[in-house]
């Protein structure tokens, strides 16, 4: 092969060329949202982190974007590929990741059970605002209780003449104290029933938990239900099975699939910068065998997990992709992105544990990510349970 024709040098952060196995569209969605994130994001997101806010502002440019419920089809939403929503979470989530938990929180479990198993004057009453991001919403599963093992929830609703009461606490809620609309799964003498509940409810509060250390520019609480009393057209008519929230949270985890990832790519980019400007013993710390390994390995599990991402991506736009395939993807690719960021951390010394890169913020924020949607050993059980045929959950 010529000189002439020979491929040029990888791109150290591109290595694989990952880019140029997206269509066009994909590329431009791509680019979009990592120039928004650029631009509004990144030069806060620090500050935000520190005193342990998220402006909500965020949602209502989110929805300007078409980034939220971009995966679900009409009213206001654009119907894009899962793909093209992985993208715009590994983007978002590069930058921070209470971004996607907003995003996803609204799209993935707020919008998605209305859209799936709303009726129609539900759809058209919530959907078009949610996704302009005029209206946010929050999903109310885990309890103080039943993390883990959602069948074991106690909130509860009963009947009174047309009307439902509920009565209950929901734990861990992102959005929760920021919401205008909460997605309340409850126990009913006809099985595990949705309820739309606006949050302005009589009986519906909602508080910020504190002294967080992980998720801090991020909002999440704790929400009490006391005799809160719904109209019956709250109730979400078209599942009354735990069958309703875990395909919601099926949903979110493919998000995660490509947000870790994202949060692994800036933590090694941001370890590959620093090792090529700190200078150490007269010379770039980049220059040394045991920081090129470092280097090496968090650009090996990078382009490993978007490869994964991209694969399973790829399968549920084909309608190939099962709840374990997501399972395996959220495993792996956190646990990947954990092991990166502390890797990144090393890399940057004692400058690592600062707010003035990105690393501290990202691992503090995947130690959470590696819990929620599904803790780690859960996933190792839904896969497990799918290798061999035995349920090992209890």
């Amino acid at each position: 092969m010529s000189s002439a024709n020979r491929p040029a040098p990888p791109d150290p952060k591109d290595f694989i060329g990952f880019e140029r196995l997206l269509d066009p569209e994909e590329r431009l969605l791509m680019d979009t949202v990592r120039r928004w994130v650029g631009d509004r994001v990144l030069p806060s997101i620090g500050d935000w982190f520190d005193a342990g806010i998220l402006p909500r502002e965020l949602a209502t440019e989110l929805g300007g974007l078409g980034l939220l419920g971009m995966h679900l089809d009409g009213y206001g939403c654009p119907g894009a590929s899962a793909v093209e929503y992985g993208l715009a979470c590994l983007e978002l989530e590069a930058g921070a990741s209470g971004l996607p938990s907003k995003g996803s929180v609204q799209a993935s479990l707020a919008m998605f059970p209305i859209r799936e198993y709303g009726s129609e004057d539900q759809r058209r009453e919530w959907l078009p605002r949610m996704a302009s991001g005029e209206v946010l919403g929050c999903f109310g599963l885990t309890e103080p209780d039943s993390g883990s093992d959602p069948g074991s929830m106690r909130t509860a609703a009963r009947r009174d003449g047309p009307d439902w009461i509920i009565n209950g606490t929901k734990t861990w809620i992102s959005n929760g104290s920021v919401a205008d609309v909460a997605i309340i799964w409850a126990r009913t003498d006809d099985g595990v029933r949705g309820f739309i509940v606006p949050t302005d409810t009589p009986g519906f509060t909602a508080r910020d938990i504190p002294r967080k250390l992980s998720l801090r520019a991020s909002h999440t609480s704790e929400l009490a239900l006391d005799d809160v009393r719904l109209p019956r057209e709250a109730v979400l008519p078209g599942v009354s099975s735990l069958r309703g929230p875990l395909s919601c949270l099926t949903e979110a985890r493919y998000g995660i699939v490509w947000g870790s990832i994202g949060a692994a790519r800036a933590c090694y980019e941001a370890a590959l910068d620093y090792s090529t400007t700190r200078e150490q013993f007269g010379r770039p710390i980049g220059a040394f065998q045991l920081i090129q390994r470092k280097l090496v390995e968090m650009m090996v599990s990078v382009n490993r997990g978007l490869l994964l991402a991209h694969h399973i991506g790829r399968m549920k736009d084909r309608g190939l992709a099962r709840p374990e395939h997501v399972s395996l993807g959220k495993f792996d690719n956190v646990r990947v992105a954990l092991d990166v960021a502390r890797t990144a951390r090393s890399v940057l010394g004692a400058n690592g544990i600062t707010l003035d890169y990105p690393v501290m913020r990202h691992m503090n924020n995947l130690e959470s990510v590696i819990t929620y949607e599904g803790t780690d050993e859960i996933h190792t059980l839904i896969l497990g349970q799918s290798l061999t045929g035995f349920q090992a959950f209890n």
